[in-house]
């Protein structure tokens, strides 16, 4: 029996008067989050929600997040994440989807918000900075109902790159034996750390690695409500930030803005990369500027999400995703789900406690993702001699050019090296004759100037003829997702790049 609210009240016991949660000049002590959640507890079984009921939480990164999440977990409920920047129609599709009870949503999200709630006919709860005085009509409910491992503690929707987003049921289990792994044996963090918390809570790199692990260890965890990279830089030199974790746009963000040559990053002891392949040339740019490492993982929603790392005291292989984390077992299978050598490209397969229970109301898609207790990513890799994991791309982005296999971040990874090139996105654009062919939208680093036929020239004395982008526009910004995820599926070309 475990309830993951539980690590809160451990936490509180032993280091009640540290900072828990930090946002500016607003601070919350591991005492003051418990009372609040304890108060969210009793708020909500007045509104008559119970064990295994569903709660959208529609926030960004503000102090009430944590109190709503652990006082939902507290008396049983499952949480339903929301990105705050989504519409009423969207909010109404993850509310009837996973048949939620009710949803809080942050002041400037509540229109929206409450516009897909009353389609659903449930309530929205409007949250802002009087939140404090809102719960304070509430006394403080003590108890943490008991949960078996595999009951549902989070329904974390995929971004849906196929088809309509579908709630991967996390557990009680698997999302506080990764929060532990990441704590203990990757992060290593103490009551003494202080944590970024720039990564979205509503997406699970910044819930298990930022929210979960630092409450489960005391760290303080100093909040951004939306990443910016100037605000950032301030925020670890004030709060004497020791650990970062973000993706690699981030970090691409924080080397190339304005104040980074000035920015104190001294209280830097780790930073932690996920979400997607950091460039290489991005990695050893922050290191050299900001003279700290960058560890890089791999994970999914579907895994908790961390699934493997370069792990503390082992060897750090920069562009690899590192060996398997503890209690994960990882591998790189064909199509017939058989190993593949050494060396060669195949699929990665995940199997462990950090995996999914399944996706919520979706037995088809749960019995094709989960094979065996084998969880297919659709991540392609390489495994080497040392069993370090590459990741080469995602299945359905690699590009066929002439019946040649062509993986778009082997494309964006020649781009990055030119000095004037800030983002990449590489895509396969329609082609009559070859199938596809490889195009490069690309975003420079401020002030610079290149021409298209430079960085086309550039591609093509690094890549194999039939690898180097035959079509290269110049862009002002890449879209992007949530975490700050650059999403080649809404990139396009301009009319007539194609050759």
């Amino acid at each position: 029996m475990t309830n993951l609210a539980d690590n809160l009240t451990q936490t509180a016991e032993q280091h009640g008067d540290r900072p828990a949660i930090k946002l500016d000049d607003l601070v919350l002590t591991y005492s003051e989050l418990q009372d609040g959640a304890r108060r969210v507890a009793a708020l909500l079984k007045s509104k008559g929600v119970g064990s295994g009921d569903r709660v959208g939480l529609v926030m960004p990164n503000v102090p009430p997040f944590p109190e709503l999440f652990y006082g939902a977990l507290a008396i049983g409920a499952v949480v339903v994440p929301m990105n705050p920047l989504l519409k009423g129609r969207e909010v109404k599709y993850y509310l009837e989807d996973s048949g939620a009870s009710i949803v809080f949503a942050w002041k400037d999200m509540a229109e929206e918000a409450g516009k897909g709630a009353s389609e659903v006919g449930i309530e929205c709860v409007e949250v802002g900075l009087d939140f404090a005085e809102v719960l304070g009509q509430h006394d403080p409910d003590e108890e943490v109902v008991d949960r078996e491992d595999d009951d549902t503690v989070v329904l974390l929707y995929t971004s849906g790159t196929t088809g309509q987003p579908k709630g991967a049921e996390l557990t009680h289990h698997s999302m506080s034996t990764n929060a532990a792994t990441s704590a203990e044996t990757l992060i290593e963090l103490t009551e003494e750390d202080v944590v970024m918390g720039c990564l979205p809570l509503f997406h699970v790199f910044g819930l298990t690695c930022g929210l979960n692990a630092s409450i489960l260890k005391g760290s303080c965890l100093t909040l951004i409500p939306r990443f910016d990279a100037e605000k950032a830089l301030e925020i670890v030199g004030r709060d004497h930030v020791t650990v970062f974790e973000g993706v690699p746009t981030m970090y691409a963000g924080l080397l190339h803005a304005e104040s980074a040559d000035k920015a104190d990053m001294s209280s830097l002891r780790t930073c932690i990369s996920g979400g997607s392949a950091m460039p290489v040339e991005v990695m050893k740019n922050f290191e050299k500027k900001f003279d700290c490492i960058v560890l890089e993982g791999y994970g999914l929603s579907e895994t908790s999400p961390v699934a493997s790392f370069n792990q503390p005291g082992q060897e750090r292989k920069p562009g690899s995703i590192g060996t398997e984390v503890r209690g994960v077992e990882m591998k790189v299978v064909g199509d017939d789900d058989e190993n593949v050598a050494q060396g060669e490209v195949g699929e990665i397969v995940i199997k462990g406690e950090n995996v999914m229970k399944g996706y919520w109301g979706r037995e088809e898609d749960t019995a094709e993702a989960i094979k065996d207790g084998w969880f297919h990513t659709g991540d392609l890799a390489r495994i080497d001699e040392d069993g370090y994991f590459f990741i080469v791309d995602r299945k359905k982005d690699m590009i066929i050019r002439g019946g040649y296999n062509v993986y778009p971040r082997e494309v964006e990874e020649a781009l990055y090296e030119h000095e004037s090139v800030a983002e990449v996105a590489v895509i396969g654009i329609p082609d009559d004759n070859l199938g596809e062919e490889v195009g490069a939208a690309v975003a420079l680093k401020p002030g610079e100037e290149v021409s298209e036929e430079d960085l086309q020239a550039f591609a093509k004395e690094r890549l194999a003829a039939y690898k180097y982008p035959r079509a290269v526009w110049i862009v002002d910004e890449l879209p992007k997702g949530p975490t700050g995820k650059i999403l080649r599926r809404e990139v396009s070309a301009p009319e007539g790049r194609s050759k």
